[in-house]
């Protein structure tokens, strides 16, 4: 029952921002670990991101054997409940609607906090349809993801994904400076969001099961990740929307193709409000599932 319990905490209570004031969240805890690896081992070469990925995994998994020793089941589920992130995430694609019903330089602003594409020249749909995409894929890797390991490998896997996920944020990029170095930390996150990604596609295909599970694996598999696809095009079809398309990275333009193309393009605050209802009728199946596990 910790992974129920875990999972409820931080939807009551999401992140305590006046803890975090005075204590680094573990996140950030990893992102030091991370930038300290890039830092002392980055010889740009495969070995030493290898090597880089084998000391953060091993370090994750006996901080998470240790934590899952002491006595009673408190710390399992404060610790699930800090790195679940169901509340945040729905709170932060919630920000954006209600900044873009105020002015569209407000909802540039709100979305540019949750995506990394460019967010100047963005028009009310182009905001809507980064807010939507964003929840849905982050939905897998912040909350879905962290469940399944949670569920299979206690807090040792937990935190073993998280500290991957992280280095894979940080360091999984195709720079000069990471695109040997980081391509251990990418390629097993790939592996390990492999079975959550598709997870996380059928828990919101359930939400709305109006639509053939048939389009959702071909649209996902255009996708160029081979994860991130997947709660993208159940999410487009949930809502009946067009997601993806042309958009741009550091001022240069990518004509990536349309998710669910036949969807409504002309959508804005109510359809990023529509999504986040769908993240919350996905976690609460996710709860169910838990429960019955757990019994």
């Amino acid at each position: 029952m910790t992974l129920v319990a875990a999972l409820l905490l931080d939807a009551l209570f999401g992140e305590p921002h006046a803890l975090w004031d005075r204590w680094p969240h573990p996140a950030v805890l990893m992102g030091r670990a991370v930038a300290w690896t890039d830092r002392t081992l980055n010889d740009r070469t495969r070995l030493r991101g290898v090597v880089a990925v084998l000391i953060l995994v091993t370090g994750a998994g006996l901080l998470g054997l240790f934590l899952a020793a002491l006595p009673g089941p408190i710390a399992e589920v404060i610790v699930g409940a800090i790195l679940l992130a169901q509340r945040s995430l729905a709170d932060h694609v919630q920000a954006v609607a209600r900044a873009l019903r105020m002015s569209i330089p407000e909802g540039r602003h709100a979305v540019s906090m949750i995506v990394g594409r460019d967010t100047a020249a963005m028009d009310s749909p182009a905001i809507a349809r980064a807010a939507i995409e964003s929840g849905a894929e982050n939905f897998s890797d912040g909350v879905v993801a962290p469940a399944f390991w949670f569920a299979l490998g206690g807090l040792p896997g937990l935190l073993i994904y998280k500290v991957v996920n992280t280095a894979d944020s940080m360091i999984g990029h195709r720079t000069p400076r990471h695109e040997q170095f980081g391509w251990a930390a990418a390629r097993l996150d790939d592996l390990l969001n492999l079975a959550p990604a598709r997870l996380s596609a059928l828990l919101i295909w359930l939400t709305h099961p109006r639509s053939a599970w048939g389009p959702i694996i071909a649209e996902a598999r255009l996708h160029r990740s081979p994860n991130a696809g997947w709660p993208e095009a159940a999410m487009a079809r949930a809502l009946d929307v067009a997601l993806s398309g042309p958009r741009a990275y550091h001022g240069e333009m990518r004509d990536y193709p349309w998710v669910h193309p036949q969807g409504r393009r002309t959508i804005g605050p109510a359809e990023i409000a529509a999504s986040v209802r769908v993240l919350w009728q996905a976690w609460a199946i996710l709860l169910a599932v838990a429960v019955l596990l757990a019994l």
